[in-house]
């Protein structure tokens, strides 16, 4: 199981913020809404959370999904990032 924040593909985070890609395959403010229609695209076996805070904002409720997946954090996260931007285009 990899857990997913919303805060790892926000465009306006810096990387000490938790932004984990780059800025050019990340998203602005990604909600969990978003996230969840991504995997659901995907195909892939996921759990929302969504009343979990991400311990840099441990006061703020952002929410989480753990996911079932076989390769890198990083490569899920690509994928989910590259996602949300196609089905807001």
């Amino acid at each position: 199981m990899i857990t997913i924040w919303p805060q790892y593909l926000n465009k306006d985070l810096t990387l000490n913020e938790g932004r984990k890609v780059s800025k050019e395959i990340a998203v602005s403010s990604p909600t969990m809404s978003e996230i969840e229609k991504a995997l659901k695209r995907l195909g892939f076996t996921y759990n929302v959370q969504k009343e979990r805070a991400y311990p840099g904002k441990w006061y703020e409720k952002s929410g989480r999904v753990l996911v079932e997946y076989d390769k890198t954090k990083l490569e899920l996260i690509k994928e989910i990032s590259l996602k949300i931007k196609e089905i807001r285009n």
